[in-house]
Parts: C-alpha cells; structure tokens; sequence
C-alpha cells in the first residue's frame, strides 16, 4: 500500500524535514517518483508542499494528492473539506496502481477522480484526549455527537442518545442530503464499497452492529454494496465512536481495492459482493404442540395451577436474597433470573390453559424457561424439564415422578458438568431425589416421602456454604470469601418446599371449577 509513513506529534502535522527524509529515502531505494498522499489540513498541506518543493529543486520526481471526504459541513469551508477515513482508501488504490507499474502522472490522475467520488462522516459517544490533556470537548452521558474530526475537533451536530439503526439513518441521510455541498451522490444499484471504521474505543461486537444496520438501510435504498470493510482503519485515539466512508466504484477500482497486499493492518475482506448475499434464514417452524406424541390425555389434576402459583410466589419474594447470595459467588442476578421465569410461568397460566398430561405440562415448561428465564439457569432447568419428562411418557404414577426426577438431574449433570458436591443447585436436587427413590416402594405415602425430601434439600442447601465450588462462577471464586449458601441450591430447595406446600393445600372451588 505505503513504501512509506511521516509521524508527527500527536495531532500535529511531521516537520518538513522529516517529510524530506522520507523522500530522499525513497529515491535511494529506487523508487522513479514519489506520490505524498496528504489528509486535507492546513498544517499538513504546508508542510508536505513545502518538502515536495524542496525534494524537487533535488531533482526528486514527487507530485501530491490532498484527500478531503469529510460530508459533515453542508456549506462549504473555505478551508475545504478535512481528510477522514477515505484517505485510506486512496492508500490502496495508489499502492495497487504503483505495484503494477503505473506512471506517477497516471497514478495522480486516478486518484484525483476517486477522491471525489467518497464521503466519510464520524459520530461519537464520547470525545478524546490527548495523553496529559482534558478531553477535547464534553458530551453528557445520553448525548452523541455527529461530524467530528479525527483530531478530537466536536462536529456539527449534537443530539440524543438513539439505536444504531437510527444513527446509522441519520448519517447516510447527512452524507447524501440534496441541500448539502459535500453531498454524495448515490446512483441506484451503483456499486459502493462500504467503510465502518473505529474512531478507536468500540469493540468489534459494536461495529458489527454498525455495520449491519448500515448494510440494511443502504440496501434499502437501492444501492449495491460491492464490499464491505469493518475495522480500525483511521483512528482518534480513544474515541468511543465510529465512520462510516462511501466509495463509488467501477470494476477497475474494485480490482485495485481486492489486489493482494502485505500490510498486516489492511483488512482481508471476502472478495464478493455484500448485496445480493442472504444474510438470514427463516427458521424451521416448529411442530405445533398438539402434534408432538405425547399419551392419550388424562384428567387434569387440580393442584397443577395452586402449585405453580406457589411455585412463582416463592420465587418472586426470594428475588433480593438470591440477588444478595449471587453477588458474593457471581454476578448478583440469580434472584431477578428465577423472578424472571415466574413472571413468564405467570403470564403463561393467565393466557392458556394447562397441559393436562405430566409430560407435555413439563415439556412446556422448559420451552417457556428456555426462552423466557435466559442465562445458564434457563438452559440447565430446560434440560431439567426435557429431561424429567420423558420417563412421564410411559407412565404418572409415584415410581415415574422418582424416575422423572433421576432423569432430569442425569442430563444437568450430563451437559453442564457438575456432580453433587460441587456447590450448585444439583447439591438440593440429588439430595431431594434419594429420598424421592422410596416412592417405588409398595404402599409409599407420597406426601411423607416428599416432605422428607424438601427437608432433604434444605439441609443439602445449607451446606453449601462449607462446600469448595467446583463449577459454575463461584468456582472462579476464592473459597475463602464463599461463607454463604449456593443461591442455585437454595432456589431449588425453595421450589421443591412451593411444590410440597401447594400440594399440602386444599384446591379452592374456583381452581377445581377452572380445570373441570
């Protein structure tokens, strides 16, 4: 791209004799002539003019090309426009050019005709500073600023914090604009190339973002993204912002744009067109509920609603001391995690009624928490349910529900790779089942062998707290500052007391009407 780069102070345009050095290097390395490439500002023009004099009086063949792509001013400066992040673009295709022989003058000639078929325009979250200098301008912390410099200058525009897709519109619409000097005009279906570029302090997930709500709108507005460049091209220190540059092209400019290069910070981009490429699929519908197998319904029972309610009501005023338990093994969200989920099995029981069969209310249960609970809590209570309800398929009497519950703890500890012991929700839940596995015992009572097993996973829960985390993020966790319970165990020991208590109590007549 570049046989050559002149540096100078941060924000300041390099002394001519350093410009001068750069030159003469050049012309000792063989080079026949000499291309300056120059970023429109006024500092930078009289210096590299007045090196480009002085390199010729040597006898040195130089010529200069001054890129200005900046589209925030819509009435013209007298000063010009500024040189943004289309200068490297220029980069690539005079270093295309010159790598294939290309003559000085043509080269030259080129160039001048792409310049003035780009725009560039920044926005920004924040502004920079110069390394021992206060930040270059102040922005309130719902604020955004549109058109400013790469040296930290503020633009020409402030206004309210908004989503990517509407900064992004407001942009290509400024870049655009009929009433605008620095306009760029857009032919329809005209092949572009498309730069997001980071003005230094966003993250690759950000600029995706950009990008692609930059792609859909272009799209929208019929133009044909030939390519796409996503990355850190020309930078402002530590701006929390982003440019986006357009770039008219024919076949010519592309090739130059595509050609193979060594410099390790030039983007590789697939060699193929943006437009035209299906970025989404719909997905798969999935099989209604009424035509997954399940067995022949049965009757509803009318403690399945009283229990959920508990269930959800347990939850729900547990939220701050899970909250409080999390903080000091994780991130503090275990109890708005799980009031998430009885906010959804709450929404869920209001708008439809229950699945009457065991399995399938199971079944459905893991699809709403898979959906709606998030995290790995949701996925490891999905698996849970899935699980459990498999072995309700064959049958619902007292030995399937200890089967259900074996089955659901196998696949837990299956894909998310804890063991009893490990300081996880699976301490209450094993300790639960062992005691459930007396339900396959002729004669069982079923609610004494379930209370013991809630009395089970309560004492398991507790003694969490002396337990060494081997799993999860509290594993990550120094043992030392681990002196509280496991809010995963104390969840479910928690649940495992709603369900005893909801079906410890008497259905009232509206519950037993509901499900008649």
């Amino acid at each position: 791209m570049l046989s050559g780069v002149v540096a100078g102070p941060v924000f300041t345009s390099p002394a001519v004799g350093s410009i001068l050095a750069a030159i003469r290097a050049m012309k000792e390395a063989g080079a026949v002539g000499t291309l300056l490439i120059v970023k429109n500002y006024t500092g930078d023009r009289l210096n590299f003019g007045l090196a480009l004099e002085q390199a010729r009086a040597e006898g040195a063949d130089v010529d200069m090309v001054v890129v200005g792509d900046d589209s925030a001013f819509t009435k013209q400066k007298k000063a010009g426009r500024r040189g943004l992040c289309g200068t490297v673009l220029i980069h690539k295709v005079a270093g295309a050019l010159a790598e294939a022989g290309v003559s000085l003058n043509e080269i030259v000639r080129k160039v001048t005709a792409v310049k003035g078929q780009m725009g560039t325009l920044g926005v920004s979250l924040s502004p920079c500073s110069v390394p021992g200098s206060r930040p270059t301008f102040q922005l309130a912390d719902d604020e955004l600023e549109l058109g400013l410099g790469i040296h930290g200058e503020a633009g020409v525009r402030r206004m309210k914090m908004t989503s990517a897709d509407q900064i992004v519109k407001i942009m290509l619409n400024h870049m655009t604009s009929r009433s605008s000097d620095s306009q760029l005009q857009l032919k329809s279906g005209a092949p572009v190339v498309l730069v997001v570029n980071n003005l230094g302090g966003l993250s690759y997930l950000e600029l995706g973002v950009v990008a692609g709500s930059a792609v859909r709108y272009l799209e929208k507005k019929g133009v044909h993204i030939a390519r796409a460049f996503v990355g850190s091209f020309m930078t402002a220190l530590e701006m929390a912002g982003v440019s986006l540059t357009l770039l008219q092209v024919d076949d010519e400019i592309l090739s130059l744009l595509d050609s193979d290069t060594t410099a390790v910070a030039w983007s590789q981009p697939a060699k193929m067109s943006i437009s035209g490429q299906k970025r989404e699929r719909i997905a798969p519908k999935e099989k209604l509920e009424e035509e997954e197998s399940f067995p022949p319904p049965v009757p509803p029972s009318p403690y399945v609603r009283q229990v959920l309610e508990k269930v959800c009501d347990r939850l729900l005023s547990l939220q701050e001391e899970l909250n409080d338990l999390d903080r000091a093994a994780g991130d503090g969200d275990c109890g708005s995690t799980h009031a998430r989920a009885a906010r959804a099995i709450q929404e869920w029981m209001e708008a439809r009624p229950l699945p009457a069969h065991p399995s399938k209310l199971l079944s459905s249960l893991a699809k709403l928490l898979l959906e709606k609970m998030g995290g790995s809590s949701g996925a490891l209570y999905g698996l849970f349910l899935t699980a459990a309800a498999q072995p309700l398929r064959l049958g619902d009497d007292l030995s399937f529900w200890s089967l259900a519950m074996d089955a659901g703890i196998k696949a837990m500890m299956t894909y998310g790779g804890a063991a009893p012991g490990d300081r996880t929700m699976l301490d209450s839940l094993c300790a639960a089942a062992a005691e459930l596995r007396n339900l396959k015992k002729p004669k069982a009572n079923a609610m004494q062998v379930l209370a013991k097993a809630v009395q089970e996973a309560e004492a398991a829960a507790e003694s969490t707290k002396n337990m060494e985390a081997a799993a999860g993020r509290a594993s990550y966790i120094s043992s030392a500052r681990l002196d509280q319970p496991d809010p995963g165990a104390v969840a479910a020991a928690a649940i495992l007391r709603a369900v005893l208590e909801g079906l410890q109590s008497k259905p009232s007549h509206s519950m037993i009407q509901s499900v008649a």
